[in-house]
């Protein structure tokens, strides 16, 4: 149906001057009034100018759906940047799943969320991903177990820093607050983002591997989680930690494609023998590195909120 769509949409355009299609009125004096469509993507155009951006919206999507821990998995493959971002928030109903990447949809009828990047809840932040992505969609979700989106980019026509290798660290300042440094690549976008809401998630990052091996065991530390577990009682546990129910690595894998993510059985081996790292959250590993390579933040035990300088200092 979308492929007809889009046959209809070039065909139009093909004889008929495409001006009218994205004017709602001339103004005259060289003025005119944008149809809603032509606006609409103007703007989400503009909203994402980088990878750093589309993970921020991402994150700031888990977090408006309720989530306690959210798991960014990355990789790339030479301009091609795979981003996947899986939850345990509230859900999407499969009814909804393409719908959201369309503009002006929302679940946040009567509520928005404002933070220190600005108001989230327009409809448009998934909108806007979309349009600036090679390929984007909801992997897997259900109403109360959480979410998996993937985004695909073609890194030529949506960049990102260069230096994506560099994690963030903590520096103190002469008034006696700690400050974020490091490139604004997407592990500062993601500490920074799991900074601001410490209160409210925890927020891991690493590769596709990496974020399996981590699914896994904290599958496996949940109540209802068992080898012998039921299929009313999975209902009750978020999508992204039924890996924890593979009976060996061949089932593994099958869980994982699922997720959209496809790996080899030796790999899912290793992650159920316990080979693999398992991740500890951003800001863990933010205090740990910051603490342990300067000496004149070897003795801090904690960061405080007072301690954290705001603003400036941490963009």
């Amino acid at each position: 149906m979308d492929s007809e769509r889009e046959d209809l949409i070039s065909f139009v355009e093909s004889v008929c001057d495409e001006v009218p299609l994205r004017i709602e009125a001339d103004l005259g004096h060289g003025f005119v009034r944008l149809r809603s469509s032509e606006a609409e993507r103007r703007q989400a155009a503009q909203d994402i100018r980088c990878s750093e951006d589309i993970v921020l919206e991402l994150l700031r999507n888990s977090r408006d759906a309720g989530a306690h821990r959210i798991y960014l998995a990355l990789s790339r493959d030479e301009d091609t940047r795979r981003i996947f971002v899986l939850d345990d928030g509230e859900g999407i109903p499969s009814s909804m799943h393409k719908s959201i990447f369309e503009p002006r949809v929302t679940s946040k009828l009567d509520s928005f969320h404002k933070d220190k990047w600005g108001v989230h809840g327009r409809g448009m932040a998934l909108y806007s991903i979309a349009v600036n992505s090679e390929h984007a969609n909801v992997v897997s979700s259900a109403p109360g177990l959480g979410s998996v989106l993937e985004v695909q980019t073609n890194l030529k026509k949506l960049p990102e820093k260069a230096d994506q290798s560099s994690f963030p660290h903590f520096l103190l300042q002469e008034d006696g607050s700690y400050a974020m440094r490091g490139p604004k690549n997407i592990l500062r976008t993601a500490a920074d983002f799991a900074l601001e809401h410490r209160e409210l998630c925890q927020v891991y990052c690493g590769s596709l591997t990496e974020v399996l091996s981590t699914l896994y065991y904290h599958g496996l530390d949940l109540p209802l989680t068992s080898k012998n577990i039921t299929d009313e009682e999975s209902t009750e546990v978020p999508l992204i930690y039924h890996l924890s129910y593979a009976a060996d690595p061949h089932d593994f894998t099958k869980m994982a494609h699922d997720l959209g993510i496809d790996i080899s059985e030796r790999s899912a081996r290793r992650i159920m023998d316990g080979t693999r790292e398992v991740l500890k959250p951003l800001l863990q590993r933010l205090k740990e590195e910051s603490f342990t390579q300067s000496p004149l933040l070897s003795s801090a035990q904690d960061i405080s909120a007072e301690e954290v300088s705001r603003g400036e200092s941490l963009n």
